[in-house]
């Protein structure tokens, strides 16, 4: 079998993608394996668009590692048999044996794919799945690359969001990513420095959203301190699994994994807005979206989430050449310790297609926010140098008008 790796992303890219790229790609050298890069994913495959890798140079490299999102592109096709053979042909042609796909569980779904047509086509391959997503949401796992740094982002930007609203009073919603996953929107609560500081409430798509319920948690808040910060993700659904937002839509994009497009709209945030000043009658109420600025925001990114993607990739390249005959997997991280990870070769079929959801410790019995659990699960993932906010001392001066008789 040859040597030859073929290197790919998918899905949507991340603030450390490029990370498992150069760690593929510098472990293979270290072997004296050759890689190829195909651009756009398997489209790039199929299209016979490939870059030779190894003659990067390791500066080069190193500065396309610290670069956010995917700097191969991507795509979210998903092969079907004549796809594969298409593919099969173009990796024949210049003698590839290793398929290495960066990416979330659409693209493991894809890599089993590709390696179950490999098998029944007799062609042999080593097929493995890196794991990549800012919705944290893979089996297997017990996080993934790309979830620290943009949940470090989404902490940031709802502390700065917080201060926002402590200054101006009023309400505050943000619409965070996450489909069928809350870890993301979860994030949020490590924002809270001082016990009147928000998110106030964070509700997730593991729970039923009840918009009755969301307008009184909403208005015990706003009584309580006087202003309300919210965090809610785009999945949050009615009892019948129905995504908020999509009842705002004439119709819904859907990709070829058959995924209702929920990002790039402000319709949920504009929606629970609305329902807050018509319903709650509180005038100043603000919504964002914060769409896709959480994925590959520039400068804001984990230490610990660059090193293990780094490290992904290292493994997955060990893995492929280590495997005898044809070969699959896909790359798990496991949490051993306070704080360690293992990495392990899983089944695709335990990954491919599937969804992990927030475990039920991290969520509050309410529905609307998360357990001290989660909070120590999460805040290792963060990495070091997280900003800090303060506030001034209260130091009031005696009010002299006011304390004066009536004349």
């Amino acid at each position: 079998m040859s040597k030859r790796i073929l290197v790919a992303q998918g899905g949507g890219p991340t603030a450390v993608i490029n990370q498992t790229l150069a760690g593929v790609v510098l472990e293979a050298r270290r072997v004296d394996a050759q890689v190829y890069g195909a651009r756009h994913g398997v489209r790039g495959i199929v299209n016979e668009d490939l870059v030779d890798l190894t003659k990067e140079t390791p500066t080069h490299l190193e500065r396309v590692a610290a670069t956010p999102a995917a700097a191969l592109g991507s795509t979210r096709d998903k092969p079907d048999a004549e796809y594969c053979r298409r593919i099969f042909a173009v990796l024949a042609a210049h003698d590839i044996g290793h398929f290495l796909y960066i990416g979330g569980n659409d693209s493991a779904d894809t890599v089993r794919i590709v390696a179950e047509q490999a098998a029944a086509a007799g062609y042999p391959l080593r097929a493995i799945h890196i794991p990549k997503t800012i919705d944290n949401d893979l089996v297997g796992n017990d996080h993934t690359p790309g979830f620290p740094s943009a949940a470090r982002f989404v902490v940031q930007a709802y502390a700065g969001a917080n201060l926002d609203n402590a200054a101006l009073p009023g309400v505050y919603v943000g619409v965070v990513m996450g489909r069928h996953a809350g870890f993301l929107t979860a994030a949020a609560a490590l924002a809270r420095k001082f016990p009147d500081d928000g998110p106030h409430l964070v509700y997730l798509p593991e729970r039923v959203f009840e918009p009755e319920r969301f307008l009184a948690d909403v208005q015990a808040v706003y009584e309580r301190h006087g202003r309300c910060v919210v965090a809610a993700s785009e999945g949050i659904h009615d009892a019948a699994g129905t995504p908020i937002v999509t009842r705002l839509a004439a119709s819904v994009e859907q990709d070829a994994h058959g995924n209702v497009q929920l990002s790039g709209t402000g319709a949920l945030a504009d929606l629970l807005c609305e329902q807050i000043k018509t319903q709650l009658a509180i005038k100043r109420v603000r919504g964002d979206t914060f769409g896709y600025l959480q994925r590959s925001f520039l400068g804001c990114v984990s230490d610990v989430d660059r090193r293990e993607a780094r490290e992904v990739g290292e493994k997955a390249v060990q893995f492929a050449l280590a495997a005898t005959g044809a070969a699959q997997g896909s790359v798990a991280i496991r949490r051993v310790g306070d704080y360690a990870v293992d990495l392990v070769l899983q089944p695709l079929a335990a990954v491919a297609g599937k969804t992990r959801v927030m475990e039920d410790e991290f969520i509050n019995a309410q529905g609307n926010g998360v357990t001290p659990a989660f909070h120590a699960y999460l805040r290792p993932l963060l990495g070091g140098g997280l900003p800090e906010v303060h506030r001034l001392r209260s130091n009031p001066v005696a009010k002299v008008l006011a304390a004066a008789p009536a004349a």
